[in-house]
């Protein structure tokens, strides 16, 4: 791995620039293509700063510690650079392998899935059906159905328009309304 280690407020030390090198040499077992890191050591009054971000093999991952031991810093922001790449790793491993979050979920508190057979057999995602009944109410009374409830959704059918609409709750905590062009 190609380091190159900076100091700031801090007097160049040839002990700690071998500390660095050494201890990302140990990240080499996880990345398969070369990697460059860029460490920026830096004293502010009683704080010791290390910060590293490593860029290469289809990812860039960046990491920050301050303590009072530069050492410790080092070591602290080593170990969190370390859970980074594993995790990074694992997540491109599950997508090659079609493990990823690509599929949908069937959550516990569905009922059985209705089976529509095999549509082409390279198509691995399921779609869950799930019927409902909905009946025919007023805007504002779905918004109340909607406060009644914990869901993020409602269907229902607009007394109004005799169409089916979909009342959503937003991220804002305001409501959405999806409804058919007339």
């Amino acid at each position: 791995m190609h380091t190159s280690v900076t100091f700031k407020n801090i007097d160049p030390s040839e002990h700690l620039r071998s500390y660095v090198s050494d201890k990302l040499n140990r990240f080499d077992k996880y990345l398969y293509n070369p990697a460059e890191a860029s460490v920026v050591l830096s004293v502010e009054k009683f704080r010791h700063i290390a910060e590293i971000n490593i860029a290469g093999d289809r990812l860039n991952i960046v990491g920050k510690e301050e303590t009072e031991d530069m050492y410790s810093a080092i070591d602290m922001v080593l170990d969190k650079l370390e859970k980074q790449i594993k995790k990074n790793k694992q997540k491109f491993r599950d997508f090659r392998q079609g493990k990823g979050k690509s599929k949908i979920e069937r959550p516990e508190d569905m009922g059985p899935i209705e089976d529509m057979g095999p549509i082409e057999e390279d198509y691995e995602q399921r779609v869950m059906v799930k019927n409902i009944e909905y009946k025919p109410m007023d805007v504002d009374e779905a918004v109340m159905q909607m406060d009644l409830m914990n869901g993020n959704f409602l269907v229902f059918t607009n007394a109004r328009s005799e169409q089916v609409n979909v009342l959503y709750r937003r991220n804002d905590g305001n409501y959405g309304l999806i409804q058919p062009n007339p």
